[in-house]
Order: structure tokens, then sequence, then C-alpha cells
């Protein structure tokens, strides 16, 4: 399966935490992207897509939430709920984010720019993608 969990370094003392990130260091690519989610709905499952393309570093920078991976042959959970850990995810790997705590706030680091062609937003058509295949 293609992720990874990161435990970045961070640096503490009577003041408090910090983290830093820097792409190609940190983060294994070029960071195009950032964008994050909060006042995730109680029950409410996020994500249901993979990208073709596209390498993400999911973080839960404040409280936690739980992370479904598949790769269209194996399939992982995986708990974010240290702000100094993020989730490396690989493209071709479908991905739904649930279990969100009322206080989560998910930042998503990404290779690439926003663009719709590179989403598989079906999972049948996911499985067929990653397995090169026709599943009928």
């Amino acid at each position: 399966m293609k992720y990874k969990i990161i435990n970045f370094q961070k640096h503490g003392d009577d003041r408090g935490m910090l983290v830093a990130l820097e792409e190609n260091k940190e983060i294994p690519f070029n960071i195009k992207r950032v964008y994050y989610m909060y006042d995730t709905v109680a029950g409410v499952r996020r994500g249901y897509h993979a990208h073709k393309k596209l390498q993400q570093i999911l973080i839960c920078i404040h409280g936690s939430c739980k992370i479904h991976l598949d790769d269209g042959f194996d399939t992982a959970e995986v708990v974010l709920d240290k702000q100094f850990q993020g989730l490396y995810v690989a493209n071709n790997m479908w991905r739904e984010m649930y279990d969100f705590s009322p206080d989560a706030v998910l930042m998503v680091l990404a290779s690439e720019y926003y663009d719709e062609s590179d989403y598989i937003r079906n999972y049948h058509e996911f499985l067929e993608y990653v397995r090169g295949e026709d599943l009928l």
C-alpha cells in the first residue's frame, strides 16, 4: 500500500510547541496547494475519491479523525490524532475521512493544483483504473 505515517520533528519549551514543514524535506514533494476541513458534521464521511497523479500529506492539526485507505487490493484504517504526525497518501489511493472529533481541523498539503480531471470519484471506476481491467 502506498501510504506512511511521517513523524515531524517537534520543537518545544516552556512557551509551547512548534512543528516546521518544508517541501522536499519533511514533505516529499513540492507543495502546490494547502486546504483544511473543520466543523465537520458528526457522522459525515468526506473524500470518496482517488487521484491519478496528486500526492497528499494529511495532518490533523487539532482534534482527531480516521482515514480509510484502499489501493484496489488492500485496505487500511489510520487514526490521525497527533499534531506532529502526517499521513502521506500516494496517488491511485481511494480515501475517505471520517469519525471527526467535534474540534477536528484536518489540513491537507497537496502536490498539485486543483484539477478535476485528476479525480476518480466513482469507486468502481477506481478499481478498474488501478487493476487495469474491466470489472463488468
